[in-house]
C-alpha cells in the first residue's frame, strides 16, 4: 500500500511528534508498504521517511522545483518525483496513494490533508484518511469540523471516515 504522510517540516516543540512520526514511519517500513511525502530530509518529514527505510521499506518523495525545498531534498529517496508546481506535488500524492496520514504540521500540512477530506466529501476518494492524534494536536482541529457541521456547512458524514487518533493499532486497523 502506498501511504502518503503529510507532516512538518520540523519537530515542533512537543517529542510526542517525533515520536509519533518515527513510529509511524516504523509501521509503514515493517508491514511492507512505501511511503509517499513531501521528500525533505527535517522535521518530522525526515523522521517519518528515516523511519521507514530503517525498517526496510520504500520511500517515494513528491518535490516541486522550488529552490528552498529542492534544498531539503532527502538524500535516501527510493523514488523521487519532480514536479513544476506545489499543486501539482498534492495531485501526484493522492493519485499515488492508497491512504492519506497527517501527522502535526503547519498549513502546508493542513491545506494538504484538508484538499484529500474535501476530495472524499464529493465522494471522488474513498481511501481511508487518518489525523495522527500526537498530544491532542488535532484536537482544536476536529472543533473546527464539529463547527462545521453544527453550522450547516457540512453534513456529519462527510467526516464520518476520517479518523482522528493517537493509537497506532487503531490507525494500523483503519488502513487495513
Amino acid at each position: 500500500m502506498n501511504i502518503a504522510v503529510y507532516c512538518g517540516s520540523s519537530t515542533g516543540n512537543d517529542p510526542k511528534f517525533l515520536e509519533a512520526a518515527q513510529t509511524l514511519g516504523e509501521w509503514i517500513g515493517k508491514n511492507g508498504h512505501t511511503l509517499v511525502y513531501g521528500g525533505a530530509s527535517k522535521g518530522l518529514m525526515g523522521a517519518v521517511a528515516d523511519a521507514v527505510l530503517k525498517a526496510g521499506g520504500r520511500v517515494i518523495g513528491v518535490l516541486p522545483r522550488v529552490i528552498l525545498i529542492q534544498e531539503r531534498k532527502h538524500p535516501w529517496l527510493t523514488e523521487c518525483i519532480e514536479t513544476e508546481t506545489m499543486a501539482e506535488r498534492k495531485m501526484k500524492m493522492i493519485e499515488l496513494a492508497d491512504a492519506f496520514i497527517a501527522l502535526p504540521g503547519g498549513i502546508g500540512t493542513l491545506d494538504e490533508i484538508t484538499e484529500v477530506m474535501s476530495l472524499a466529501s464529493l465522494g471522488i476518494t474513498k481511501n481511508p484518511i487518518v489525523l495522527f492524534d500526537a498530544d491532542g494536536y488535532f484536537q482544536p482541529f476536529r472543533s473546527v469540523l464539529d463547527n462545521i457541521v453544527n453550522k450547516e456547512f457540512g453534513r456529519r458524514e462527510y467526516f464520518a471516515d476520517v479518523l482522528i487518533s493517537d493509537d497506532m493499532a487503531a490507525i494500523a486497523g483503519k488502513l487495513r
